[in-house]
């Protein structure tokens, strides 16, 4: 028998222990480590993707995308949607030369609308209708990500689908959220309320619209609080339509009055065939006060505003800065509420558009309002159709044109209004006559002072948007 010593078998405890940690070390340091690209590398290259994607299927022609989308159809079971065939067949290649998308009136159920993707990753569309596309809560959810995630339209109209539910609506926000092309969205003719109004309202914080559509969408009370609240931290949308929506003289006037006073980014605000009435609009008018920057359309038509709101205007009108289109037409302002205003007008030096339509004014208001026109510089169209503007206050304007040299459009009646004399009658004719001509020469004199070669492009911007507000209309009248 061997026996070794107590050296040795330290020795050879040593040698064991070394070798255990030497396999240890080397396992540790066979081990794969895991690590994550920055946040921003990940998003991007998620992008990246996407644009790849898109990229490539948009060197399909339009026959190919047909083809594509009639396969689709096939697999999800549906019939394809004949108004999507007569579309795509209308041109030969992608690339954008498809720019609207309309759905209007189509049923689009779930498996229709799994069925379309072939078509939205295809096409860069401008537009996509689905106004009362009968849109349900998964069919719109899948759809609304589909737009989302392809970048399908810069406008997007989803106006009439009362049936999206808390899905689609979940939908909807993230791709407010979420789009860098979408500019331009309507979901009127739908209750926003409860959860609706509130995924709306968080999704405009970050959102990148320009403009927004809500007409008849029940924003009166607190959906009208949530969406201010949002846009006074909102710094891209410029323009609001909220016509039809009940908004009222006391809590909803107060809440549009303090929005004029934080944001000074939108430029137009449409607010007609609601009844915010004289109470209301002297919130209106106290906030315009504080806009530096920023407001440069009001639409107002149908506000059941009267005198006792031209006291609030006639305090506010010196002080304006930006706003260039006032649009008060089909209220109850009368000849007194434009005494109130003339000499208010006179001193303004930014309105450019006045609407007073159908606003029960005759000829002693006509009267006032050549007083303005001769004193003003500034102003370049007055609308004063479907009132009893007779020979007396014609006469007032035609001498005040005749020393104007900016307005260029001042619009009456195109039927002169039946007087008892037919000399009256042409007297009428041969006044609106002149006054047309001194619109025109107006007019003549304001295209011979067009911007000069070495206007700066801040400059031309401006000049841009002025052209922009005089052109817009109430298409919603």
């Amino acid at each position: 028998m061997t026996h070794c010593s107590d050296n040795e078998n330290v020795e050879q405890s040593d040698d064991g222990g070394e070798k255990q940690k030497n396999k240890q070390k080397k396992r540790r340091t066979e081990r794969k480590h895991v690590s994550f690209p920055p946040d921003e590398q990940i998003v991007s290259g998620f992008a990246e993707h996407r644009g790849s994607d898109h990229k490539a299927n948009s060197c399909l022609t339009l026959t190919e995308v047909t083809t594509a989308y009639l396969q689709s159809c096939s697999r999800h079971q549906v019939q394809p949607l004949v108004h999507v065939l007569q579309q795509l067949q209308q041109g030969a290649c992608v690339g954008g030369s498809v720019k609207c998308l309309d759905l209007k009136g189509e049923r689009l159920d779930h498996r229709s609308c799994e069925a379309l993707e072939v078509v939205l990753k295809s096409l860069r569309l401008d537009f996509i209708n689905l106004q009362a596309a009968q849109l349900e809560e998964n069919g719109a959810s899948s759809l609304l990500d589909m737009i989302s995630y392809y970048e399908s339209t810069s406008h997007l109209d989803i106006s009439d689908n009362r049936n999206m539910g808390t899905s689609g609506w979940r939908a909807l926000a993230h791709l407010i959220k979420q789009s860098m092309r979408l500019s331009r969205l309507d979901a009127s003719n739908m209750p926003m309320v409860d959860y609706p109004a509130l995924s709306l309202s968080k999704a405009l914080l970050t959102s990148r619209l320009t403009t927004l559509h809500l007409h008849n969408a029940q924003l009166s009370g607190m959906p009208l609080y949530r969406l201010v609240s949002a846009l006074k931290l909102n710094r891209t949308l410029q323009e609001l339509h909220l016509t039809n929506n009940l908004l009222n003289s006391y809590q909803d006037a107060l809440q549009l009055g303090d929005l004029l006073r934080y944001n000074s980014t939108l430029k137009t605000m449409e607010l007609s065939n609601n009844t915010l009435a004289d109470a209301g609009f002297a919130e209106l008018c106290d906030g315009l006060r504080w806009q530096t920057a920023g407001l440069e359309v009001l639409l107002l038509r149908r506000n059941q505003i009267t005198v006792e709101g031209m006291l609030s205007l006639s305090q506010t009108l010196p002080v304006l800065k930006v706003l260039q289109v006032l649009d008060l037409s089909e209220n109850l302002i009368g000849d007194e509420g434009i005494q109130l205003i003339r000499s208010p007008l006179m001193m303004n030096c930014s309105l450019l558009k006045l609407c007073l339509a159908q606003n029960s004014i005759t000829c002693e208001g006509a009267v006032a309002l050549a007083e303005f026109l001769a004193e003003n510089h500034y102003i370049q169209c007055l609308d004063l159709r479907q009132n009893n503007v007779k020979v007396g206050g014609l006469m007032a304007l035609c001498l005040a044109m005749k020393i104007n040299q900016s307005l260029a459009n001042l619009d009456l009646d195109n039927v002169p209004l039946e007087e008892q004399d037919e000399f009256l009658m042409k007297i009428q004719t041969k006044l609106q006559a002149e006054i047309d001509q001194s619109c025109l020469i107006n007019s003549k004199r304001h295209s011979l002072k067009a911007q000069p070669l070495d206007m700066s492009s801040a400059e031309a911007e401006g000049a841009s948007g002025t052209t922009a507000a005089l052109v817009h209309t109430n298409t919603h009248a």
